[in-house]
């Protein structure tokens, strides 16, 4: 494993820094309380990196992008996650949704439409795959799209779409013919997400939040020409979706609390014997941390030691999500109970103790990372049949038609 960047990259990592610092004026200088702040900060820092050519980095020269390495991404990426840089707004559509388009799109004319306009920040996208009856087993979905004519009519719902209800556009895996199996009878398309018929509903939170959406399909038209792949070839453009997905939610969060912030808020609470940090079983906790922490780094740096290397990285992307949003959870768990009864408090009514509401952020979004990108369950079948080579699952209904396997339960 090799720790250090090459001349070149330690080359382009100089410029990236000059870069950032030379316009973070475009950055904001706190966390913006209402929405259209938020979504004009966003907006504001996409346009300026387009302009600079640090979007797309790794894409295609073809579609407007840089065409330069996967380490150069990474580089960025680093730089800019060391500033209040507002980049979730894009996360899902020029993570996910836009190497989608750009892959599987029927004509360069449709990529030309979506992409630099994406790229510039102009158009937010998002990914409408999740149903209440599909989510780990995505291919089990049952939105249906019906052909009439040159056009497709789309009926069904979606749920936990992230960022539907500031999204111009969305990607779509419906069912086009269910009396085949069920991963071949799927088709993708291009959604307008003000197109008639398309009624987004915000998911109300725990955390207060609602940035998780229900998204009804009735009666809605798109053309063929936004059709992405063949048609029965869905789960082929899906798996393209999915690989940009595990690569761009599989990370430790930027505002995810690390042990230094668990030291610093033991430190700031005393038990009769001394502070918390003194307590043997407190100081055991914290060690634990550390541990997972840096085997989350260090497996990070042998995924980027693959990249750096121009070898393909390994499962250790799955194996990270796993550890990350566990450690997570643990870690804010037990910020929480440092507390006793304050780690319940939030808001106007919590405790001034350091780091306490990242923590209790923290732990109530890890719930959702060990969903989001790939359930933990979903992960650990991957490595156990795709990495250690163990039999897979029984699936009965993996060779009959969808139609007949809903019949039967399946």
């Amino acid at each position: 494993m090799d720790f250090e960047d090459t001349p070149e990259e330690a080359a382009y990592r100089a410029k990236v820094r000059a870069w950032i610092e030379a316009n973070k004026d475009a950055l904001p200088d706190r966390d913006h309380g209402s929405r259209a702040e938020s979504v004009a900060a966003a907006k504001k820092w996409q346009a300026r990196k387009y302009e600079a050519g640090y979007v797309g980095i790794t894409w295609p020269k073809a579609v407007g992008g840089q065409g330069g390495s996967a380490m150069q991404q990474i580089i960025f990426n680093q730089e800019e996650a060391k500033y209040n840089a507002p980049t979730g707004l894009y996360a899902i559509g020029l993570g996910m949704c836009i190497p989608t388009v750009f892959s599987h799109a029927l004509s360069p004319d449709i990529a030309q439409r979506y992409v630099p306009i994406a790229m510039k920040g102009e158009e937010v996208w998002c990914q409408l795959f999740s149903e209440p009856a599909a989510g780990s087993d995505l291919a089990g979905i049952r939105t249906r799209a019906e052909r009439d004519g040159d056009e497709w009519v789309i009926n069904g719902q979606k749920v936990w779409t992230s960022g539907a209800h500031l999204s111009d556009f969305g990607i779509v895996v419906t069912r086009t013919d269910p009396n085949v199996p069920k991963h071949k009878g799927l088709t993708m398309f291009i959604v307008d997400m003000k197109a008639p018929g398309v009624e987004v509903r915000p998911i109300k939170q725990m955390s207060g939040g609602s940035e998780f959406n229900e998204v009804f399909f009735t009666d809605v038209r798109i053309k063929d020409t936004h059709r992405l792949g063949d048609v029965g070839e869905g789960w082929k453009v899906s798996l393209t979706t999915l690989m940009h997905e595990r690569l761009a939610v599989g990370g430790k969060p930027a505002s995810a609390p690390g042990v230094k912030e668990m030291i610093e808020l033991a430190k700031a609470i005393d038990f009769a014997e001394g502070s918390a940090l003194e307590q043997s079983h407190v100081r055991q906790q914290v060690a634990d941390a550390y541990i997972a922490d840096q085997g989350i780094a260090l497996t990070r740096m042998r995924t980027i030691s693959a990249l750096s290397s121009g070898r393909t990285p390994g499962p250790e992307s799955s194996i990270s999500k796993i550890v990350i949003a566990n450690n997570m959870q643990d870690m804010g768990a037990f910020a929480s109970d440092l507390c006793e009864s304050a780690g319940l408090m939030m808001g106007d009514d919590a405790p001034d103790l350091p780091h306490l509401t990242r923590f209790q952020t923290s732990y109530i979004g890890s719930a959702g990372l060990r969903i989001a990108g790939g359930t933990d369950e979903i992960l650990r079948n991957i490595i156990a049949e795709r990495v250690l080579g163990l039999p897979g699952e029984i699936r009965p209904d993996k060779d009959i038609p969808f139609s007949e396997a809903t019949k039967l339960g399946l």
